[in-house]
C-alpha cells in the first residue's frame, strides 16, 4: 500500500486526533480569517481561502500528519464533490446553448406578455419550486428558468436581490424535497432511513414554511403592481427578440423539455444536461441559422446578443464554461479546506463536545441544524456536511427513540438550506455567478432557506413532527 492509499481514510489515527482546544483554535481562526478578510479588509475570497488552507494545513501538520497525508485529505474533500463540479461545468454550457437555441429568448418573449408584475414574485417562486421538484436540481433551475426570471424582473424594475432570493427559495425547495435530488437521496442514505420516509418527514416543516414564504412574496409583489412595462417598451423588447430569433416554441423549448423529461425519468443530471446541450446546439445551427463554430465556441465563452437593447443583450450573452471559472476555482479550494478540517478530525472533535451535554430533543434538533450550518461555513459544500452530521448525530437520535427520518430532515435543514446563503460555498458562488447578484445581497430574501430551519426548531420545541421509531411519517 502506498503512502497516498494509506492516507485516504475516513478518519485519522486516534493518536493524531486534535484536542478540543486545538480544534477550537483551528476552527475559530478559519472563521476569523474569512470573516475579517472579507468584510473588514475586503480581500479577495480566493486569497482568503488559500490562507485558511495554509492555516488548517499547519494545524494538521502540528498533529503529526505528513504533507502527503494532508494533500490526500484535500484530495478527498474534492473527490466527494466531483458530481457537483461536473454539474457546475455543464450548467455553464446549458445556459450558453439555451441562449443560442432561442430557448431563453422564447421564454422571455412569451413571459413578458403574461407575467403580472404584482404576482411576479409569487408566481416565480411557485414556478421555480415546481421545476426543481421535477428536475431534482436547484442549480439547473437557477441556470434556466432562474436566468429568465432575472431578466424579466430586471426589465420590470423589481430589485434584483429580491428576485434572486425568490429564485433561490424556489430552487432549494425541490433540491430538498425531490425524490431525484442528490441531496435528498444522500441525506436519507447517510441517516439510514427510507427515501420516501425522509421526504414525508420533511413535509411536516417544509409545507408550512412554503405557504408562509408564498404569502410573503405575494404581499411584497403587490407593491410592484405599477411596475408593468409600458406597451411601447414591451413591444420594443418583443420586436427585438423576434428580430434575432425564430420563436416557434414547439422547437425552441425542446431542450428545456428534454432536460425536464429525462430528469423526471431519473436519468442522471449529467446525462439529461448533456442531451439538452447537444439538442440546443443542433437547434441553434439548423433552426436559428447560427454559425456552428460560434455555437461551439459559446460553450466556452458566450458573447452578448445583438437585439440592440443593452440589458437584453447582456442577458443573452451569459453562460459558457469560462463564466463559471471564478466560481469553480473557489469551490475547489473551499472543498480542499473542508477535506483537511474533516479528515484531520477538527470538526468531529468540536461537534462531539457539542452533542455530549444535550438532553432535550428540541435542543438536539437545533444543534443538528446549527452543526449543518457550521459544516457549510468551514467546508464549503453541503455534501460533506450532510454525511458528517448524519454520522455524528445518528446514535444520539437512536438513543432518544427518534425516527432517523427526523435526523435526515434536520441535517437537510441545516446543510442543504443554508449552503446557498454562504458566499464561499459551491452553491453560494454558483447562484451569485448564474444570477448576477452577490450572495450576501440576495441571502436575506431567500426566505425559504432562512425561515425553514427556524420553523423546524420552533416546531420541535412545540413537540410537532417529532416522529418516533416505528411510527408512520405520514401527515
Amino acid at each position: 500500500m502506498t503512502d497516498q492509499e494509506t492516507a485516504i481514510r475516513e478518519l485519522p489515527d486516534i493518536q493524531l486526533l486534535p484536542s478540543f482546544r486545538q480544534a477550537t483554535i483551528c476552527f475559530t481562526g478559519t472563521v476569523l480569517l474569512i470573516g475579517l478578510g472579507l468584510f473588514v479588509f475586503q480581500i479577495s475570497l480566493h486569497a482568503l481561502i488559500f490562507l485558511t488552507l495554509v492555516w488548517a494545513g499547519l494545524h494538521a501538520h502540528a498533529l503529526g500528519h505528513s504533507f502527503t497525508t494532508i494533500r490526500s485529505m484535500m484530495d478527498q474533500g474534492i473527490i466527494k464533490a466531483l458530481p457537483a463540479i461536473y454539474i457546475f461545468m455543464l450548467i455553464g454550457m446549458v445556459i450558453a446553448s439555451f441562449m443560442h437555441s432561442g430557448t431563453i429568448a422564447s421564454l422571455l418573449y412569451f413571459g413578458l406578455d403574461r407575467l403580472d408584475p404584482a404576482l411576479f414574485l409569487a408566481t416565480g417562486f411557485v414556478l421555480c419550486s415546481l421545476m426543481s421538484v421535477a428536475t431534482g436540481t436547484s442549480w439547473g433551475t437557477a441556470g434556466t428558468i432562474g436566468v429568465v426570471l432575472i431578466g424579466i424582473g430586471d426589465t420590470m424594475g423589481i430589485p434584483l436581490p429580491l428576485v434572486a432570493g425568490m429564485i433561490v427559495s424556489g430552487a432549494t425547495f425541490g433540491d430538498k424535497l425531490s425524490p431525484i435530488s442528490d441531496t435528498t437521496n444522500l441525506a436519507a442514505m447517510s441517516a439510514g432511513t427510507n427515501l420516501y420516509r425522509h421526504i414525508g418527514s420533511m413535509l411536516y416543516t417544509t409545507l408550512p414554511t412554503f405557504m408562509i414564504v408564498l404569502a410573503i412574496f405575494f404581499a411584497w409583489g403587490l407593491q410592484y403592481g405599477d411596475h408593468a412595462l409600458s406597451q411601447v417598451h414591451l413591444a420594443e423588447i418583443r420586436t427585438a427578440l423576434a428580430g434575432s430569433y425564430r420563436m416557434d416554441g414547439a422547437i425552441t423549448l425542446l431542450p428545456l423539455l428534454v432536460m425536464l423529461g429525462m430528469s423526471m425519468k431519473r436519468y442522471s443530471a449529467e446525462t439529461s444536461m448533456t442531451c439538452s446541450i447537444l439538442l440546443a446546439m443542433l437547434i441553434a445551427v439548423a433552426y436559428q441559422g447560427k454559425d456552428s463554430v460560434d455555437v461551439i465556441n459559446a460553450l466556452w465563452l458566450n458573447t452578448p446578443g445583438n437585439t440592440g437593447i443593452p440589458s437584453i443583450d447582456e442577458l443573452l450573452g451569459r453562460g459558457g464554461l469560462y463564466s463559471m471559472a471564478w466560481t469553480l476555482l473557489l469551490s475547489i479550494m473551499a472543498l480542499a479546506l473542508g477535506g483537511i478540517l474533516h479528515h484531520a478530525g477538527f470538526l468531529q472533535i468540536l461537534l462531539k463536545r457539542v452533542i455530549a451535554p444535550i438532553n432535550r430533543v428540541s435542543t438536539l434538533i437545533a444543534a443538528t441544524i446549527t452543526s449543518g450550518l457550521a459544516g457549510n461555513l468551514v467546508m464549503g459544500e453541503a455534501y460533506i456536511s450532510i454525511i458528517l452530521n448524519c454520522q455524528l448525530f445518528k446514535q444520539t437520535y437512536q438513543e432518544k427513540n427518534l425516527d432517523l427520518a427526523v435526523l435526515s430532515r434536520s441535517v437537510e435543514e441545516g446543510s442543504t438550506l443554508t449552503t446557498g446563503l454562504i458566499p464561499w460555498t459551491t452553491a453560494g458562488v454558483f447562484y451569485a455567478a448564474t444570477l448576477g447578484v452577490p450572495t450576501l445581497d440576495y441571502a436575506a430574501y431567500a426566505l425559504l432557506n432562512v425561515l425553514n430551519p427556524l420553523i423546524s426548531i420552533i416546531m420541535a420545541m412545540l413537540g410537532i413532527g417529532l416522529l418516533r421509531s416505528g411510527h408512520s411519517a405520514r401527515i
